[in-house]
């Protein structure tokens, strides 16, 4: 078919179906979207919470527990032990399809009988002394880690793995002493950079690689003992960096002078690396991706956000690994054919589930293992289940919504607990003017603050032990938060201030910082080419293709 433009049924705006995507389409045998694809993006990511969490009990063994689900939610929740266990059957609340009502109203009350898994975290590499987690496993003495894994003695950090001693990262792996870091990898002892690789005690880089004691430098590669870009006597970089660290005024003096700074050097269109007919950013080892965002050893995909090792693959939000084959998922991997899915591991042909796992045939079903030919959890013949399955989908194709993702009404979580917050904020009254949820009462505090920011001490060797007591406010929301011991400890070794900002703040200047998810058509700077970007065309920043930029940086 030939390209065709449509209005978004949620946000009115022009969307554009590419003939390639027809192609897709008419494979997977569903139907063209009828949202944009921001707007796809947006109803997934409301089956994906990962950082708004709560205390709670759960529901069967009532011992008290951390949970994504707010205690007011209608949802039975059980902690991971009893929800693995074979203490209850999925198969007890299977119900029969009703013709005579909407396929997702019967989905919708099903999500709220059967029991949900308190957080998502991965049995198969337990955690150790890490409750505060939350999609993610294998980490030891954790907190707060989200969408990571393979960590020890880390906190504050999402898309990490394989961190040691660190803190404050988003997007980064094997990294050690590391703090306030985007996109950084494989270093030790970087701070407050974004866009390194094999950095070693080194602070506000950005775009480097194998650089050593190095402090407030751009497009630097294979350098030490380097200050603002300029090569310094080692014992006058020592004395400079010393005035600097620790102290919260200095550091964030020289961050807004660096800033201004970094402003004189190009940047490329992209953070892509070895890349084949790709567009998004921070793509890797991949080949024609298109709009998709931190994506890893994938191919034909488009509209994949944070996901490895995948195949086929239209508008599906985390996970991968030998993914295939897959349209309007949420955390899916190890799975081929699946369609508006959250949740599925090592399973093939499931339809609009929620946590299936080792199986096929499956449509409407919530927590199955081993599932076969099964609708809304109860079990049928094959022959059964094809001519229930004919039905649903013949009422989901007089909708034109066969491929579209599950509906935000029926959405476990509001839009503000999600990571659709994180990546596509809205206010509350945009938020429920789309038809999404919005929750009041998210577990935080405010007004209870016993230390002023202001009478926090300015640097870290005059902070005392007592701080662990005290209740600070953060600076730009109010909401309350502490400092924990471990926390206080990696302060003090690394010379850190005491953040002003709570850890939410911080990670949603992160992310803000990283780029976003929203490319645009603008041209370089140097050669005038038309290139797509993260960086609007009305930013400071001076933006070189990929060409220029290797002619004059790399």
């Amino acid at each position: 078919m030939e390209q065709e433009i449509k209005n978004c049924q949620n946000c009115k705006q022009e969307f554009v179906i590419e003939s390639d995507d027809f192609a897709f389409y008419g494979k997977m045998g569903v139907q063209p979207p009828i949202s944009c694809p921001d707007c796809r993006f947006k109803i997934r990511a409301q089956f994906r919470n990962e950082m708004t969490l709560y205390s709670r009990k759960c529901d069967l063994c009532h011992r008290s527990i951390i949970s994504m689900y707010n205690p007011k939610s209608p949802y039975t929740v059980y902690c991971e032990e009893c929800y693995r266990s074979d203490k209850w059957d999925p198969y007890s609340f299977g119900q029969d399809y009703d013709p005579s009502q909407p396929f997702f109203s019967q989905l919708g009350k099903l999500f709220q009988r059967v029991p949900k898994m308190a957080i998502f975290s991965d049995h198969t590499r337990p955690s150790v002394n890490s409750e505060y987690i939350n999609y993610s496993g294998a980490n030891k003495n954790c907190y707060l880690i989200f969408n990571g894994g393979d960590s020890e003695n880390s906190m504050y950090s999402r898309g990490t793995r394989f961190l040691t001693d660190t803190s404050d990262i988003y997007f980064g792996q094997k990294l050690e002493r590391c703090y306030e870091g985007i996109n950084v990898n494989q270093s030790n002892g970087v701070r407050f950079s974004k866009n390194v690789t094999s950095g070693v005690d080194s602070d506000f880089i950005f775009n480097g690689v194998n650089v050593q004691d190095c402090f407030g430098c751009v497009n630097l590669k294979h350098k030490n003992n380097y200050f603002l870009n300029e090569a310094i006597d080692r014992v006058v970089y020592k004395k400079k960096t010393e005035e600097i660290r620790g102290s919260y005024l200095k550091i964030k003096n020289f961050s807004e002078k660096f800033q201004k700074f970094s402003l004189k050097f190009p940047r490329r269109e992209n953070n892509n690396l070895k890349t084949i007919d790709c567009s998004g950013d921070y793509i890797f080892e991949s080949k024609n991706c298109h709009n998709c965002f931190e994506a890893a050893v994938c191919e034909n995909c488009k509209y994949g956000f944070f996901v490895k090792n995948s195949k086929d693959c239209y508008d599906f939000t985390g996970f991968g690994y030998n993914a295939e084959l897959l349209i309007e998922c949420v955390g899916v991997g190890f799975s081929q054919r699946i369609i508006g899915t959250y949740w599925s591991e090592n399973s093939h042909d499931i339809q609009y589930c929620f946590s299936v796992f080792s199986s096929e045939y499956c449509l409407g079903c919530d927590s199955l293992n081993n599932g076969q030919y099964v609708i809304l959890n109860k079990k049928y013949t094959p022959n059964q289940f094809n001519e229930i399955r004919q039905n649903i989908l013949k009422e989901l194709q007089s909708k034109g919504i066969y491929g579209s993702f599950m509906p935000p009404s029926i959405a476990p979580f509001a839009y503000n607990e999600t990571i659709a917050q994180d990546y596509m904020p809205l206010s509350k009254e945009d938020a429920i003017a789309a038809g999404f949820r919005w929750e009041e009462n998210l577990q935080i505090t405010k007004g209870r603050e016993t230390l002023k920011s202001e009478n926090i001490p300015d640097n870290i060797k005059d902070v005392s032990d007592s701080i662990e007591n005290e209740i600070l406010a953060c600076v730009s929301c109010g909401r309350n938060y502490r400092i924990i011991k471990q926390e206080l400890e990696f302060y003090r070794k690394e010379i850190l201030p005491i953040p002003r900002q709570c850890f939410y703040c911080r990670h949603k200047q992160r992310v803000e910082d990283g780029g976003g998810l929203k490319l645009y058509d603008r041209k370089c700077d140097k050669c005038g080419k038309q290139i797509k970007t993260t960086y609007a065309p009305d930013r400071p920043e001076i933006v070189y293709c990929e060409q220029c930029y290797q002619q004059e940086v790399a």
